[in-house]
């Protein structure tokens, strides 16, 4: 059997919130109760119907044929199963989410995986500002799930991090890991300021921007957790682990705060 499939029939009018549409939330309803869910986000009223066409398939499986930069809260508060967008979506991918893989093949708008606390994100093109960070207000970003961007992201990546790993294919904006509280970010590149304000955590790039004069650099490492770290994420990512260096120069920081984090760059 087929995943439940909704199917896009026409440009949405107005932003629309799809947290509604995840297998533990809609797995007990008929398709007509699935076409009638409200998700538009103004006093239109708006509803499933209105936008996609639904066809019918395994409720654990959920696929949209079709995105827009005006969808947002995709895969929001997932706990189970596998959610697919093909083509863009917008803001705050899988907040929140606790289990479960979100796939996209286009690009995500900002603070995608803000808060998830579980599961796998998987971006194939490009991720806007603060993806893996934390929304207006909130205390913490990613936390403890797993976030991978093909493609670019922007400034602020990891923003307030707590938990989890994120993996990047192309370049970080400037403040990558800013406020980072715990987990690990990769990227081939970042801009400048990386570790802004950083508690605990790791940032490892093959190359960076200007870097912050509250990180001191402690000489070059053989560190043993690497080695285990590079067997965790070429489960994931095989490109990324192998940024991970044999030979690392580390920098620590932010000593402008707790400076229990560190920068880590393959040894000249």
């Amino acid at each position: 059997m087929s995943a439940l499939t909704f199917r896009l029939r026409e440009t949405p009018p107005e932003r629309l919130d799809l947290s509604g549409l995840v297998p533990h939330r809609i797995g007990a309803l008929s398709l007509s109760d699935i076409e009638r869910l409200p998700i538009g986000t103004s006093r239109f009223g708006v509803v499933v119907a209105d936008i996609f066409t639904v066809e019918d398939g395994k409720r654990e499986e959920i696929r949209f044929e079709g995105g827009s930069p005006r969808f947002d809260l995709a895969g929001a508060g997932l706990e189970s199963g596998r959610l697919v967008v093909d083509g863009d979506v917008g803001q705050r991918l899988g907040q929140a989410m606790r289990g479960g893989t979100i796939e996209v093949t286009g690009n995500a708008g900002p603070f995608a995986a803000s808060a998830a606390r579980g599961g796998l994100v998987r971006i194939a093109g490009h991720a806007d500002e603060r993806a893996g960070g934390a929304i207006h207000g909130a205390m913490h970003g990613l936390d403890g799930a797993t976030l991978v961007i093909e493609g670019d992201a922007g400034d602020r990546l990891g923003e307030r991090m707590r938990r989890g790993l994120i993996l990047v294919g192309g370049r970080a904006g400037d403040y990558a890991g800013s406020g980072l509280i715990a987990g690990t970010i990769i990227a081939p590149e970042v801009g400048d300021n990386p570790g802004y304000g950083m508690r605990r955590g790791t940032i490892i790039a093959a190359s960076h921007g200007a870097l912050l004069p509250s990180f001191v650099a402690t000489g070059r490492h053989r560190l043993v957790v690497g080695e285990l770290l590079r067997r965790a994420v070429a489960r994931i990512r095989p490109q990324s682990a192998e940024l991970i260096p044999q030979q690392a120069e580390r920098l620590a920081g932010d000593l402008a705060t707790l400076g229990k984090g560190e920068i880590l760059m393959p040894a000249a």
